[in-house]
């Protein structure tokens, strides 16, 4: 796996505040194969259980999601492909309604295992743990524009100060390459 330096610049570098969705160089067909290969090896390792599906208006190309009973975890797992960064991939556990959040769970040998099918693949694996860093990119993301309209509610006196949100306004790297947009 590679350093998580070098993931961060990897991060850094093919992020666009132009094109939000997909690189401006993106390959429809490229993603296409990459992502089948990828369903394909969690499919094999898993069983016919896991279901994946593509997003629409979104910097991810799709997820895979492997149920609780096939992960051996006792929770189901998701696992993304984003449409930038010769595609990079994630993996975490479900924690609730389908929202997943960490790597917790996930043992060193499918993390290895996950790491080696994305380099045969031709992706590049990015812990979890680095993509729930704070965001300092130059691309302005929902998380930016909900600080914005706070910023005005608060100028005209449609809700106090104190009563924003603490989150309200931050952005992560998940929200920049596996998130809506």
């Amino acid at each position: 796996m590679l350093l998580m330096d070098q993931i961060r610049s990897l991060l850094l570098a093919h992020d666009d505040p132009h094109h939000l969705e997909r690189p401006a160089d993106f390959d429809l067909d490229t993603s296409r194969e990459c992502f089948a290969r990828l369903v394909g090896a969690l499919k094999e390792r898993f069983g016919p259980s896991c279901s994946s599906g593509l997003g629409q208006d979104a910097s991810f190309y799709g997820v895979i999601n492997v149920p609780a009973d096939a992960t051996g975890l006792g929770r189901s797992m998701c696992v993304a492909m984003s449409n930038f960064g010769s595609y990079f991939v994630t993996a975490e556990v479900v924690v609730g309604e389908g929202v997943p959040r960490g790597e917790a769970g996930l043992t060193e040998e499918f993390v290895t295992w996950l790491d080696g099918v994305c380099t045969a693949v031709g992706c590049t694996f990015v812990p979890s743990e680095l993509l729930w860093e704070p965001y300092d990119g130059p691309s302005v993301l929902e998380a930016h524009r909900d600080e914005e309209l706070v910023a005005v509610l608060v100028a005209a006196r449609e809700v106090a100060e104190d009563e924003d949100d603490e989150e309200l306004g931050k952005a992560y790297w998940y929200d920049r390459y596996f998130e809506y947009m």
